[in-house]
């Protein structure tokens, strides 16, 4: 077979698409309307157009994930030990909190009043790149956790450090 040919390109081509690195940055604003509808940014809807998962996150934001890295981390949760109270509580937070979210023509999610409940979301969202996942935020609840975290970041970069960061 002639590597250069039409058949090679094609090999090329998948395996560029099998290991295509997923790679959420950023910090955006969006509103949220009436309806619970959300804007995602242009940059991530084609990552996120075959669906998405939405669940509860941490400190009070949610966690929006590509439908494969949501699999990824749901085999990771279902494999925890169920007899430890903390791996069942852990699961139930993510799992039983998720739901499945897609794209719309206008390139808009729809959040679920529960989440969004959570999230404590009023009108305007910060929508956090995160590498693997996007979180998202109400606007007053990220600047207060980004203040709070950028007068730690001495101390944050040390405690890194020690982690080999």
């Amino acid at each position: 077979m002639d590597i250069r040919g039409e058949k090679w390109g094609y090999l090329k081509l998948l395996l560029k698409q099998n290991f295509k690195s997923l790679m959420f940055i950023g910090e955006y604003s969006h509103n949220l309307d009436e309806k619970g509808r959300l804007a995602i940014p242009v940059k991530f809807r084609s990552d996120l157009a075959k669906g998405a998962v939405v669940t509860r996150g941490l400190d009070n934001c949610l966690f929006l994930y590509t439908k494969e890295e949501w699999e990824i981390l749901a085999e990771k949760l279902a494999n925890l030990p169920f007899s430890q109270s903390k791996a069942r509580a852990f699961s139930r937070l993510m799992l039983a909190g998720a739901m499945d979210v897609n794209i719309d023509k206008q390139g808009r999610i729809v959040l679920p009043e529960y989440l969004r409940n959570f999230g404590k979301f009023k009108k305007n969202i910060i929508v956090a790149g995160l590498y693997n996942r996007l979180e998202l935020w109400d606007k007053d609840n990220w600047n207060k956790y980004k203040e709070l975290t950028e007068s730690e970041a001495n101390d944050l970069a040390e405690q890194m450090g020690e982690l080999g960061i």
